[in-house]
């Protein structure tokens, strides 16, 4: 009987963390449940299984445990079918390199330190290992400004935003850049970085968008309502534009959210990861507790020569590598891989961006209020 009760409070819990994304609510402890996917798969062969063994697809078992067990394998085949695509059992959205010369290469690293890390020596130690042209560092205040100096003699254009509010970013390129930027989209206390890389051919430039978004937690945000109107506003800028372009970042999401491909649709970039593999990166320190949360999302102009999670640096986050070739003579090859966005898509992204906006606006005026 305990055996039975057991597996049967995981078969609810796990169709209840399958159903519960489907809502399109942005509190925190529905949207919570787009992250662990891949744990909920596991959950729910593990309740498949132990229910087999239990007879609850017997006749003798009555209608209501088999139904049960119908329910728990659809809800994997459901939850499989979101991940599959970020396998290598899928079709890659963004080719793989045919270009040999380096004059149109482009590699860049995202990492998120952890500001209360103290183990800065591993953090450059990974990045000048991994040499990338372009390095963003997020979670970084004055201390870790300090720490990865260093990488300035190599790396000469930067564009920092150190912050002790665990939002601070630092940006290096051994590339130029062009009108750098740190913006604040929707959160007057979450820069993000605008700019243009020039590529090593010296005549191809790059729009670049850095971006580390509040997360839909208690501590940091109820919602993910301003997170996900800064991607889409990102986003809608991006379809304005026509150009060679890459966001990449510690989105605070994961590529299968409702969220990461709305804004897919509305930006008409692709997600390297697809046809690749997960490469999770949160959490670092717990192996069964892991999903995607940093990304790079790139337009049609490139193909993927090489991408890989670094090694551990202290943090909660690993870092993600990954090389680019810019080769446009593909591009309308790998156009075949975008979904359009709908008019419904895009009225959607105008009202996530209106109501990210007003969250804020009514945020700022209740700590107004708490400080008087």
């Amino acid at each position: 009987m305990l055996a039975q009760g057991l597996v049967l409070l995981l078969a609810v819990a796990s169709l209840v963390a399958t159903l519960l994304p489907l809502i399109r609510q942005t509190v925190w402890w529905i949207r919570i449940f787009d992250f662990p996917r891949l744990q909920i798969v596991g959950v729910l062969l593990a309740v498949l299984v132990a229910g087999w063994l239990l007879g609850w697809h017997h006749p003798a078992a009555g209608y209501w445990l088999p139904a049960l067990l119908a329910s728990v394998a659809l809800a994997a085949l459901y939850q499989a079918y979101r991940i599959v695509p970020y396998t290598p059992l899928a079709g890659k959205h963004v080719g793989d390199s045919t270009r040999t010369d380096g004059g149109g290469h482009l590699s860049l690293v995202m990492m998120n330190v952890l500001q209360y890390n103290k183990q800065s020596d591993k953090a450059l130690r990974v990045l000048q290992q991994a040499d990338a042209d372009i390095i963003m560092a997020v979670e970084t205040d004055e201390w870790w400004h300090q720490q990865l100096k260093p990488m300035e003699k190599t790396h000469p254009y930067t564009c920092h935003e150190p912050l002790d509010n665990t939002y601070g970013l630092l940006f290096f390129s051994r590339l130029p850049l062009d009108g750098c930027e740190i913006k604040y989209l929707i959160d007057d206390d979450v820069p993000s970085v605008h700019t243009r890389v020039q590529l090593p051919n010296g005549r191809t430039w790059v729009r670049v968008y850095g971006l580390h978004p509040k997360p839909p937690a208690p501590a940091e945000a109820e919602t993910s309502t301003r997170r996900d109107a800064e991607l889409l506003l990102v986003g809608r800028q991006i379809e304005q534009r026509d150009e060679p372009t890459i966001v990449f970042g510690d989105m605070n999401d994961v590529a299968w959210s409702h969220t990461s491909e709305l804004f897919r649709r509305i930006s008409g970039l692709l997600d390297p990861r697809v046809g690749r593999g997960l490469l999770p990166t949160f959490h670092a320190e717990y192996r069964l507790l892991r999903w995607p949360l940093d990304h790079v999302f790139v337009s049609p102009h490139f193909k993927v020569d090489d991408m890989e999670r670094l090694p551990y640096v202290g943090s909660d986050h690993f870092p993600i590598y990954i090389k680019l070739s810019f080769e446009p003579q593909d591009k309308a090859e790998q156009e075949e891989s975008l979904e359009e966005a709908d008019a419904a898509d895009e009225q959607e992204a105008v009202e996530k961006i209106r109501e990210g906006r007003q969250e804020e606006v009514e945020e700022e005026a209740r700590e107004a209020v708490e400080r008087r």
